[in-house]
Formats: C-alpha cells, sequence, structure tokens
C-alpha cells in the first residue's frame, strides 16, 4: 500500500471517530437533558404529595371550607404532573407511575368521603363517635398513601440520578475509548510511515553515496509496492542506465540532486504527520483536562493556559456571547499584561463589528494572517499591541455560538493550516465540555433545591410529632398551676392588708401563671405559622425588657452570689422605640428562655445585656431585641443545630426546647431570629419584628361583674388540690359548694340532690376523668335536669375537644385551665343568664 494512501486512510478514520465522538456526546446530553426533566418532575411530585398529607391534616384538624379548597387545588395540580409524565419510558418507572396514578385517583375518593362526614355529624349526632372513628380511618388512609406516593416519587427521582450518573459514565468511558482509539490510528500509522521510509531512505542514501563516488556496481535491493520501492527501482534502472551508456558524473549528479529533493520532500512529509500527531496530543491532553472539570472558569482556564505552553501562542483568551457583544470571560497568565493595554480584561466588553467577529459568531472559524491592512476597530485594537496573525474559534453548543476563543501572534501568517484545523477542533471540544458543565451545574441546583425541600418536610413532621406529644402534658401542668393561680388572686383582691412588696410578689406570681398557662396552650403548635385568629396587641418592647429582668432576677443575681459569682446585667434601651404587635406572654417567655440561656453559658459570671433599637428596612421598619452575654459560646456545628427541638449541650440539665420555643413564637409573628456566636467569644440572639403599622382596636371593657345571689354549685373534679382550692374560693363568695372526686361521685351527688328535691344550680366538671369523664356527667345531668347549666373546667385545651366547633354537646361554657376567678364568676353569670 502506498504511504499517501495510508495517511490518507488514517485521515479519515480519525475524522471518522471525532464524528462518533461527537454524536456520543449529543446523545449523551438530550439523554441528561430527559433525566433532568424527570428529577425536576419527581420533586414537584414529592412537593404535592406531602402537601395533599399536610392539607388533609389541617382540614380534619379545622374543617375549614379554605383547608377543603386548598386541598382540592392541590389534588388537581398533583393530578396534572402525574398526566405530563410522558418522560418515563423504562417499565419498572411506568410501573411506579401507574401505581402513583392509582392512589392520587383513590385518595380523591377517600378526601370525597371525608367532605361528607361533617354534614352526616351535623344531621346525625347520635352517630358521633361511628363518625369520628370513620374519619379517624379514612384520614389515615389519606396520609398513608400519601406516603406511598411520596415513596414512589422518591423511588423515581432515585432513578432519575442514577440515570443520569450513569451517562455521565457513559460518556467519559466512551470520549476516553473513542480518543485512545484516535490516538491509536494516528500512531499507527505514524509507525508504519515512519518503518517503511526512514530504512530504505537511509538505503538510498547509501546509495547515492556509493554511486556518486563513481561506483556503478551497486544497486538498492528494495522490493515493497510503495513510492520508496518505485524510487528504488528507478534508482537500480538509473544506474543499470548509467551502467550500460556509460553516463557522465555530471548526469549522474543532477539524477544525485533529483533523488536529495524528493528525499527532502519525504522528510517534510515525515515532519508534517509528526506535527499532526503532536496536535493530536495536545487535544487529547486538553480535552482529558477539562473534562475532569465541571466549572466553566476552570475549563476556560486549562484551555488557555495549554496554548500558551504548547501551541504556542502570544495572545489567548475566551469570551462569552451576551446580548449581542462579546464578554471577556478568561484571559491566560502570560496574556494578562498584555490584555490591560487592550482594554480586554475579564468582564470587559467587545461590540461586534461587521468583518472577523461578526462571522465568528455566525458560527465560522476566521483566520487573519495579517490584521494590519483590516480597517476594523477589533483588528486594529490587537494591530496596536504589536499583534498580527489572528485566529477566531466558535464555540457551539446545540448549533447556537455562546463563546469565541481568541488566539494572536506577533508574526504575519504565523498560523498553519494544521493550527487552524486543530484549534476548530479544540473548540468543538470546548465548546461540549462547557455545555456539560452548564447541565451539571443545572443537574446540582435541581438536586440541592430536591434536598432542601426534603429536609423542611423531615423538619415540620419532627415538630409536628414533637407537639403532639407536648400536648399530652398539659392536663397535668394546666392542673397543677390552677390553684397557685387561684389563691394568688384571691389573695390579691381579698387580702387589702398586703404590703406592697407581697402585693407586686403576688402579681409577679400572677403574671408568671399567665404565661405557663399561654406556653402549656402553645406546647403543641409553636412550630406552627402565626393563624388568623391569634388575638395581637400593642407591645412596648422596653417595658417587656424590664419585666423580663425583675421576672429573672433569681436566676442572674440571687443563685449566682451564693455560688460567689457576679453576673452584671445592663439594659440598653431606645427611648424611641416604636411599639409592635404580638402576643405580650409568649414575647416575655422567649425573652426569658434567652436570659436563662444566658445565665447558663456564664458559669464563672460575666456580663448580660439587654439591647433594644429601631433598624429602617425596605417597604416597613424593625424593632431589634437583643440578648448578649460573655459566655462560652457556640462553635459552627452547634449553631446549626441549636434550633432543633431536644437538641441540648447541657447533658441532664437541658431539654433542647428553650430555642426551639422561640424559634416558634418568632415564626407566628412574622419575624426573623439571628445568633452570632463565637467559641469563647460570648453569644447575641437578636428578636428582629416587624413595626406595627396601626394599633389594634382595644377589646371592649368588660362590665363589671355584678354579685351573684348564693348558689348551689356541684363541682366534679378528680384533682383534690384544684378541687379544694375552687371549694374554698367559691364558698368565700357566698355560694354552697359540694365537691365530688370523680365522674361517678359527682353523678350520684346530683342524683341525691335532686332526689331530695334541693337540686344545684350549676355543675362546674373536669372533662379528663377516670371511668366517667366530663362528657359523661354532662350528658347525665341534663337528661335528668336539662335545665341546670353545665360547665366544662378542662386542662387539655380547647383544640382537644374532638367535638363540632362550638362548645360540646350537653355542655352550656367551656372554661380553660388554669381558670381565672373572673372569668370564672363571669362564667356563672353567663349560665345563670340562660333561658331556662
Amino acid at each position: 500500500m502506498k504511504i499517501a494512501t495510508r495517511l490518507r486512510l488514517a485521515q479519515w478514520c480519525s475524522f471518522v471517530l471525532l464524528l462518533v465522538m461527537a454524536a456520543t456526546f449529543t446523545h449523551t446530553a438530550l439523554r441528561l437533558r430527559s433525566e433532568m426533566r424527570k428529577s425536576e418532575l419527581t420533586g414537584e411530585v414529592l412537593r404535592e404529595a406531602a402537601g395533599l398529607r399536610v392539607l388533609t391534616l389541617e382540614y380534619v384538624w379545622q374543617h375549614q371550607a379554605r383547608s377543603r379548597l386548598q386541598w382540592l387545588q392541590q389534588h388537581r395540580s398533583l393530578g396534572a404532573l402525574l398526566a405530563a409524565g410522558r418522560e418515563f419510558e423504562d417499565r419498572y418507572e411506568q410501573s411506579l407511575l401507574g401505581q402513583l396514578r392509582q392512589r392520587h385517583q383513590s385518595i380523591g375518593k377517600l378526601f370525597a368521603e371525608l367532605q361528607g362526614l361533617p354534614d352526616e355529624l351535623q344531621n346525625q349526632p347520635q352517630r358521633g363517635a361511628i363518625l369520628q372513628a370513620l374519619e379517624a380511618r379514612l384520614t389515615a388512609q389519606i396520609v398513608n398513601r400519601s406516603q406511598d406516593m411520596m415513596s414512589d416519587a422518591d423511588e423515581l427521582a432515585r432513578l432519575s440520578r442514577g440515570n443520569i450518573l450513569a451517562a455521565q459514565q457513559d460518556t467519559l468511558l466512551a470520549g476516553g475509548a473513542l480518543g485512545s482509539l484516535t490516538l491509536a490510528v494516528v500512531l499507527a500509522a505514524m509507525g508504519l510511515t515512519i518503518r517503511s521510509v526512514t530504512a530504505p531512505l537511509a538505503r538510498l542514501h547509501q546509495a547515492t553515496e556509493v554511486v556518486g563516488s563513481g561506483s556503478l556496481d551497486f544497486a538498492v535491493d528494495l522490493r515493497s509496492d510503495d513510492e520508496i520501492g518505485h524510487l528504488a527501482r528507478a534508482f537500480n534502472l538509473m544506474v543499470e542506465r548509467l551502467r550500460q551508456s556509460t553516463v557522465s558524473r555530471n548526469t549522474l549528479q543532477q539524477a544525485n540532486q533529483a533523488l536529495q529533493r524528493e528525499v527532502a520532500e519525504r522528510q517534510a512529509a515525515e515532519a508534517h504527520v509528526l506535527a499532526q500527531l503532536s496536535r493530536m496530543q495536545l487535544l487529547h491532553q486538553i480535552t482529558r483536562s477539562i473534562g475532569e472539570r465541571q466549572d466553566l472558569r476552570s475549563i476556560f482556564q486549562v484551555v488557555v493556559r495549554s496554548l500558551e505552553d504548547q501551541l504556542p501562542v502570544d495572545f489567548g483568551a475566551i469570551c462569552l456571547y451576551r446580548d449581542g457583544e462579546l464578554v471577556v470571560s478568561c484571559v491566560g497568565v502570560r496574556s494578562y499584561d498584555l490584555s490591560m493595554a487592550l482594554a480586554m480584561g475579564e468582564a470587559a466588553r467587545i461590540p461586534i463589528d461587521r468583518n472577523g467577529l461578526s462571522r465568528c459568531v455566525a458560527g465560522q472559524l476566521v483566520y487573519e494572517p495579517d490584521i494590519g491592512p483590516i480597517n476594523f476597530p477589533f483588528p486594529q485594537r490587537l494591530a496596536g499591541a504589536g499583534l498580527a496573525a489572528l485566529v477566531l474559534a466558535p464555540l457551539l453548543a446545540e448549533s447556537t455560538v455562546f463563546g469565541v476563543l481568541v488566539v494572536a501572534r506577533r508574526q504575519p501568517h504565523s498560523f498553519s493550516s494544521s493550527d487552524c484545523e486543530f484549534l476548530r477542533h479544540l473548540s468543538e471540544h470546548v465548546a461540549l465540555a462547557a455545555n456539560q458543565a452548564r447541565l451539571y451545574s443545572t443537574l446540582q441546583q435541581a438536586y440541592d433545591e430536591l434536598s432542601h425541600s426534603q429536609a423542611q418536610v423531615t423538619r415540620q413532621e419532627r415538630l409536628r410529632a414533637l407537639g403532639q406529644m407536648a400536648s399530652g402534658i398539659a392536663h397535668d401542668i394546666n392542673n397543677a398551676i390552677a390553684p397557685i393561680g387561684l389563691y394568688a388572686e384571691a389573695l390579691l383582691e381579698n387580702e387589702p392588708g398586703l404590703s406592697e412588696r407581697g402585693r407586686a410578689s403576688l402579681q409577679v406570681i400572677e403574671r408568671a401563671i399567665d404565661d405557663v398557662g399561654a406556653t402549656v396552650a402553645r406546647m403543641r403548635e409553636f412550630y406552627r405559622q402565626r393563624e388568623p385568629q391569634l388575638m395581637l396587641s400593642t407591645v412596648n418592647a422596653n417595658l417587656m425588657v424590664g419585666q423580663v429582668v425583675d421576672l429573672t432576677r433569681a436566676r442572674w443575681s440571687d443563685m449566682p452570689q451564693q455560688r460567689g459569682v457576679v453576673i452584671t446585667v445592663q439594659q440598653q434601651l431606645d427611648p424611641q422605640l416604636p411599639s409592635i404587635l404580638g402576643v405580650e406572654g409568649e414575647i416575655r417567655e422567649a425573652l426569658t428562655n434567652l436570659v436563662f440561656n444566658a445565665v447558663d453559658a456564664m458559669p464563672d459570671g460575666g456580663s448580660l445585656i439587654l439591647r433594644t433599637s429601631y433598624q429602617a428596612r425596605e417597604g416597613a421598619g424593625e424593632v431589634r431585641v437583643e440578648v448578649r452575654d460573655s459566655g462560652c459560646g457556640m462553635d459552627e456545628q452547634t449553631q446549626r443545630r441549636c434550633m432543633e427541638p431536644f437538641f441540648t449541650t447541657k447533658g441532664e440539665r437541658g431539654t433542647g426546647l428553650g430555642l426551639a420555643t422561640v424559634y416558634g413564637m418568632i415564626e407566628r409573628h412574622g419575624g426573623r431570629i439571628e445568633i452570632d456566636s463565637r467559641p469563647q467569644g460570648g453569644t447575641c440572639v437578636a428578636l428582629c419584628f416587624p413595626v406595627a403599622d396601626a394599633a389594634p382596636a382595644p377589646p371592649p371593657a368588660a362590665a363589671p361583674a355584678l354579685p351573684l345571689a348564693p348558689l348551689r354549685i356541684l363541682i366534679v373534679d378528680d384533682d383534690p388540690t384544684l378541687l379544694a382550692s375552687l371549694t374554698e374560693i367559691l364558698t368565700l363568695d357566698g355560694h354552697a359548694v359540694t365537691a365530688a372526686d370523680g365522674g361517678e361521685d359527682g353523678i350520684a351527688h346530683f342524683s341525691a340532690a335532686a332526689a331530695a328535691g334541693q337540686p344545684f344550680s350549676v355543675v362546674i366538671t373536669d372533662l379528663g376523668m377516670p371511668y366517667v369523664d366530663g362528657r359523661k356527667v354532662a350528658e347525665t345531668v341534663k337528661r335528668m335536669a336539662p335545665a341546670v347549666p353545665v360547665m366544662l373546667l378542662t386542662g387539655w385545651g380547647q383544640r382537644l375537644i374532638p367535638d363540632s366547633d362550638g362548645t360540646p354537646v350537653h355542655v352550656d361554657m367551656v372554661l380553660s385551665k388554669p381558670p381565672k376567678l373572673r372569668e370564672l364568676r363571669a362564667a356563672l353569670a353567663k349560665c345563670m343568664a340562660l333561658p331556662g
């Protein structure tokens, strides 16, 4: 086979391999785009399914029309997403999508049944227990199937991520294999060419020297069928003719010169092939380097630096094409000084002229051997800095030019055709790598968003479980603090001889009892956003800080002094501080928790600063309340987890609920919390509240309670302490009080009084009691004497009474524990004013 044929064959093989490589990368890009659309769709399905579960629980809890409409809208949105899942072609993915659609339809049917339960309960109240059980079962089924949908969506997301990683691996393997194969073809062609040229040329050279010395008895023994073999046979024929015709020495010298010229041409061809091989090696090296990177900047830096070192060039840069102009994105290290002289530093903008740049952004490779005579702004700018030869290579992705590779040299006509062809191939590889980097960045962003959504869902579920668990202890706490509040209020009202200090102490106790009661009421829902029915009032933050300092004085003054430790407290209050809208008890409780944490962080003493200030922000200002200590501080890991429920650094002394409660309070008030801390450098916690736009309308002043005529009151409760305190307080008001320990005892007392002709005027019963609860007592009383008012006194809170939206059946009024004395008197007056 001839050498020229071998070289053309190697060239065509390399071209075909490059086409296969480009097709492989294009197929991978399309596959990655498809998998990204699948990942985005599964993320939407996951969020919609989680939203359905939350809206189901909200609707079951509140039975509001708003919740129902939101659920139906969410259900329709999820159905539209599932119907649009045409990207899933795999049989397993189709199976998972089919399961999602089936569960979506079944959830819709279950919710349709769930919507009808409130109306059926209203029409048939005697079936309340059955309907409640049915409601719980339907709710559980909806929640379980929503969770199944989330699991299926998560499995689809996992499959998409796996397919993306597989596509990337396939791309890397295919690129490496095709590049290696291309290099192997070129090396094989070069090896065969060198093998078939070097040794024969040496023998021909030896023969030429022999013949040139005058000896015509030498023959070249070459039998190959290529150009060298033809040359050897021609040489032997020439020598034979010279021998036969006794050719002169001059003729022989002329033949020798011709042979030397042909040898020089062969050597030039060999040098050209070696140059092409070095270009292929440089292309392979750059391609491998940029394949290991995933960001545009590092890819561009590798390309420009390699061109400066290996090609080489005097100036190299890569520009991005944006909004009809070029923006310099990367300049080589060796080209930095020249770029400053050209005003082409990074982020510099270059307008598109009508010569080379316009053709390049249209997709053509532009080579200007000498830019001196070209009368356009960009070439003249380069020529002014001493550059002469210019090559502009477009960076195309999906048939769209997004950038330009700019290289230049100081010598005119210094770029060969092989250099231009090399730059064209390099620009294709760079464009493909840059497109892959952008796809990777988009995929990473989508993955981060999905991870963030999953973390939010997990955190919300954790807080919901905490709220449900915390509500279980609310009853016991309310029963324990109710007698304290009643006795404190009775002492303030009935003991006019109290000293000022004693009266102030009782007022602090009363305020603390109110805060504890509010805290207990919020324990199971501190993770909720602020609800529309939250009663807000204007709060003076400066006055609140003073109250917190007085309330916590024992913790930061008395108790540390017993250990020989001194903690100094400073109040830095803004005298012009505007008011905020909020719940005074919640804010006071949050500041109290922050003060306790600050004191615990200073076991050896220190300074505690409470500061208030006003900060102007866009739209509206905000009030900032800071609690700063000089204690041990927190590291970064502790700061990231400090607001998680049950996370504590205090060991057995801590509960891990302090900052979680503060976070719930600030979320309900529409504010934000900032924490600045460093180890051994103290901690500053800032609560930022929006400024009140307008003061809410004050609640109507309560009319003074008129004294009631003495009543016969039956009190039913299983807590002896609360029973004794209520009996004593109502007895002091002049009423005849009978105490019953539990539901059975209460029903017995009521039946005995009715049989004796001395019925009770009103019945006050607890809700949660063993054997016979408050509902059963109320039902029995109403059955025996429908006109007798029944008042339900409960420590569970209004939200834990699973009746209708109003008061429970057979109950005229509900009071929450701990009861206020004035509220109890007002309730009695209202009950006695009821008709019948």
